[in-house]
């Protein structure tokens, strides 16, 4: 309760939370925009410091890791297996999905 978890949805909900014990997961979905994101930091006096880290990459690829995990999910049997095979269905395996 009260925690924040920082990361790939799919790998956070595996490792860390048994599958009865979410009610909600709430995303901010990439766009799609292509770019690269850094979270910048500020000094103690509120001064922009010259630190950064590479927050997240803002590309849609259907590549092998964007396969093997369409597969882990589509392996369930249930609603969002049957949803995302129907999408796997009309788009095929591309950049988009």
């Amino acid at each position: 309760m009260g925690t924040l978890y920082y990361g790939d949805n799919l790998d956070i909900l595996r490792r860390y939370l048994k599958d009865e014990s979410v009610d909600l997961d709430d995303l901010d979905a990439p766009f799609n925009s292509a770019q690269n994101y850094n979270a910048f930091f500020q000094e103690k006096d509120g001064r922009a410091a010259s630190s950064q880290i590479h927050a997240f990459e803002d590309t849609w690829r259907w590549d092998i890791e964007t396969k093997r995990a369409y597969d882990a999910v589509t392996e369930q049997p249930g609603k969002v297996s049957d949803v995302m095979q129907a999408f796997y269905t009309f788009l095929g395996g591309n950049d988009m999905i």
